[in-house]
C-alpha cells in the first residue's frame, strides 16, 4: 500500500492538492468517524504536489475563505476527488460489482423461466460483456447501464407478481411487518382466529426470498402461492 495519495479540488480553474493516508482517507469519505488530523499526511495545501508548489494565501482565501492551510485542507478532504490506490480501486470495484449483481438478481428475471438468474451467471455476463464498473458511483445508478450491456448475453426482464400469503395467528404480526418491508401489501385480511391472509405485490425475482423469509419466521407453516 502506498504511503500517501492525493485529494484534488478545483476552484475557478485553480487546482489544489493535499496529501492523505489512503485507508484513513477512504474511511473518512465513506462516512466513518475518523479525525481529519489522522487522515492528513501534512496540513500543507499545494497547487502542484509533485513539484512541491504550495498554494498562496491569496488563492486559499479566494477558494476557501481562509488563509489557514489546515482549515483549507479539511474542506478539500470533504469536497475534493480522492485518488484511489490500485488496491483500493480493485477492492471497491469488486464490492460494487457484487452490489450491482445483487440488485439485478433481485429485480430482473429470465423471461423464459420467470425466475432470477443465478448471481454467478450475472457476474459471468458482466465479465463477458467487459462492463466497466465505477467504484465510486452508487450501485443503483449503474444497474440500468449494466443491464443494457448484458442483455445480449442473458435475457433479462422486470416482472411483478402478486402472492397470496396465509400466516397462522402466532406468526401473523411479525410476518406482516416483514411483508411490508419486502414489497407492497395490496390487501390484508385479519381473520377472527388471528391468522393473516394478505396479497403481496413484489418483483418476480424476489418471490423465493419472500418464501424463504416467511418459512424462517413461521417454521414452514405459512402458505405462499402466486395469485391467480
Amino acid at each position: 500500500m502506498a504511503d500517501y495519495t492525493l485529494v484534488r479540488y478545483t476552484h475557478e480553474s485553480t487546482r489544489f492538492e493535499i496529501l492523505v493516508k489512503p485507508d484513513p482517507a477512504l474511511e473518512y469519505r465513506t462516512g466513518k468517524k475518523v479525525q481529519v488530523s489522522t487522515v492528513l499526511v501534512s496540513e500543507e495545501v499545494y497547487t502542484d504536489s509533485g513539484r512541491g508548489t504550495r498554494a498562496s494565501e491569496e488563492s486559499l482565501v479566494k477558494a476557501f475563505g481562509t488563509a489557514d492551510p489546515a482549515s483549507a485542507a479539511a474542506i478539500i478532504l470533504e469536497k475534493g476527488v480522492l485518488n484511489l490506490t490500485t488496491e483500493q480501486r480493485r477492492r471497491m470495484t469488486e464490492a460494487k460489482r457484487l452490489q450491482i449483481v445483487e440488485r439485478i438478481s433481485k429485480t430482473y428475471v429470465d423471461p423464459r423461466t420467470h425466475l432470477p438468474h443465478p448471481p454467478l451467471r450475472i457476474q459471468q455476463a458482466i465479465r463477458d460483456a467487459r462492463v466497466s464498473i465505477d467504484p465510486q458511483k452508487p450501485a443503483d445508478e449503474q444497474v440500468a447501464g449494466v443491464v443494457d450491456r448484458i442483455r445480449s448475453i442473458i435475457p433479462l426482464r422486470t416482472e411483478s407478481v402478486a402472492l397470496d400469503v396465509t400466516v397462522p395467528a402466532q406468526f401473523s404480526s411479525h410476518s406482516y411487518s416483514v411483508l411490508k418491508s419486502m414489497g407492497k401489501v395490496t390487501s390484508s385480511d385479519w381473520r377472527p382466529d388471528g391468522s393473516l391472509k394478505a396479497i403481496l405485490e413484489i418483483s418476480a425475482a424476489g418471490r423465493q426470498a419472500v418464501i424463504d423469509r416467511l418459512n424462517q419466521i413461521t417454521r414452514g407453516t405459512a402458505s405462499v402461492e402466486v395469485s391467480k
